[in-house]
């Protein structure tokens, strides 16, 4: 449902939306080029999900997830996705300097570890990725189209301030206003992962 909510803001969108989430229970979402052969494993303790968005394995349950949405016509001319994915997570690392917490960004790609999961995304820190204290904290996923631009994003690995949403969105803009989900995006929603997310097809796609 999470992911059929992203989806369908992103394809629905006439302004920008910044969307948060969490799990009441251990899920993994992969990215839409990735193999379930890769995540069948993790199939008996968590709920999977194939992302509409690129990107690696993610292991979700205490992390906080967004989804980013940026209509075609508010990305200025020639803004690339790198640009964007960089500008969000400087929000993020600005808003844990802000609470005292040292965050960086990743300056390039850091050679894979060496380990089972080579394919899982916080195990693997890429250019402008966060991390502190070496520890990746978020990364992302993009999607984009002639619609505007989908961006999945993980923060795990911290404890998070209780106002950490607030600072997030303070430094991705100036004004901002909260609005509830109305039940006709929620009933869309429902019909996209009924005959998309929630299918084998679509989970087992490659």
């Amino acid at each position: 449902m999470n992911m059929a909510l992203d989806e369908v803001f992103w394809q629905r969108a006439t302004s920008p939306r910044l969307r948060f989430y969490q799990w009441d229970h251990p899920a993994l979402s992969f990215g839409y080029f990735g193999r379930y052969s890769d995540v069948v494993e993790f199939e008996s303790e968590r709920e999977l999900v194939r992302r509409c968005t690129g990107g690696g394995i993610v292991f979700h349950g205490a992390d906080l997830t967004y989804a980013l949405i940026i209509p075609a016509h508010e990305l200025a001319a020639g803004t690339s996705s790198t640009a964007v994915y960089r500008t969000v997570h400087e929000a993020i690392k600005s808003a844990l300097d802000h609470a005292g917490i040292a965050a960086a960004l990743v300056a390039s790609d850091i050679p894979k570890k060496s380990t089972d999961f080579t394919s899982a995304c916080f195990t693997n820190p890429v250019a402008a990725d966060v991390v502190v204290r070496d520890d990746k904290v978020a990364g992302a996923a993009q999607r984009r189209s002639r619609r505007g631009l989908l961006q999945q994003g993980s923060i795990q690995n911290i404890s998070l301030p209780d106002d950490f949403r607030e600072r997030f969105i303070g430094e991705l803009c100036s004004k901002s206003m909260v609005r509830q989900i109305d039940s006709t995006t929620l009933d869309e929603a429902a019909r996209l992962a009924d005959w998309k997310y929630g299918t084998e097809s679509w989970l087992k796609r490659r």
